[in-house]
């Protein structure tokens, strides 16, 4: 991003829905004390790269909690339909006036402020631009993605995208095209390691196992990050066991 430029405008949008197939209203659920989105919106707002942080929900009334919560917490929403995300997310998007959005899901409520902060780094930096980066789901835990995208991207996908997992899925209309979109080499983990865990909150043993790293982590250190969570899961390696049998919804 050439320094002559005006800093682009960077907009996070996460999607969240009541009716998730698996485990219904999870982004309400309580863990340490409060809803799993209130954690998930909080460690967003800590985030220094972001212009703006905004709610995709949908139209649905059963979503009226979730809208409701986030905008208690000063959060804005965006309301669009439930089967078209990527609609919703290129609504979101002109509704923040971004011109790079960052994409992430409610049921994250670990997500490491400082991990988003670096991929939106590597993303404006980057020489020669890009069109899409992302976290390496495949070295990281689920739980802490995160992508970046240019809003021309995003706003392309939208117009372009038919298939229905493409309309679902919001980027893989992007990342299964590197002929068309600068798709960026995923960023792994700084020391190279692979940690294959989930602390993303699908069934009810992944709430069972985020309940227990917020409740260890909070009190000690309201601003933990990723590393504090693999620390405390070496001294607790039986808590890992947990949600071990869960398996990745993906496309990827």
């Amino acid at each position: 991003m050439s320094a002559a430029m005006a800093k682009p405008r960077v907009a996070c949008i996460s999607q969240a829905r009541m009716t998730s197939t698996r485990l219904p209203g999870k982004v309400l659920m309580e863990a340490a004390g409060r809803p799993l989105l209130t954690h998930h919106l909080g460690r967003l707002a800590r985030c220094r790269t972001l212009d703006a942080l905004v709610l995709a929900t949908t139209v649905n009334g059963s979503d009226d909690p979730v809208a409701g919560l986030a905008e208690s917490l000063g959060v804005k929403v965006f309301r669009g339909d439930e089967q078209d995300v990527l609609g919703r997310f290129a609504g979101a998007a002109a509704m923040a006036e971004a011109d790079v959005v960052v994409r992430v899901t409610a049921d994250c409520p670990l997500i490491d402020p400082a991990l988003v902060d670096r991929v939106v780094t590597a993303f404006l930096e980057s020489a020669p631009s890009l069109d899409y980066l992302s976290l390496d789901v495949t070295r990281f835990p689920r739980g802490l993605d995160a992508e970046v995208f240019t809003r021309a991207a995003l706003d392309a996908a939208a117009a372009s995208a038919v298939e229905p997992a493409e309309r679902e899925h919001v980027t893989a209309h992007l990342y299964r095209r590197p002929e068309l979109f600068r798709i960026g080499a995923p960023l792994a983990p700084e020391d190279g390691t692979v940690l294959d865990q989930r602390w993303c909150v699908d069934e009810a043993a992944d709430l069972e196992l985020v309940r227990r790293l917020l409740g260890a982590l909070l009190p000690e250190n309201p601003d933990f990050g990723w590393q504090d969570c693999c620390n405390l899961l070496r001294q607790h390696p039986e808590w890992a066991d947990l949600n071990g049998s869960v398996r990745q919804n993906t496309l990827h």
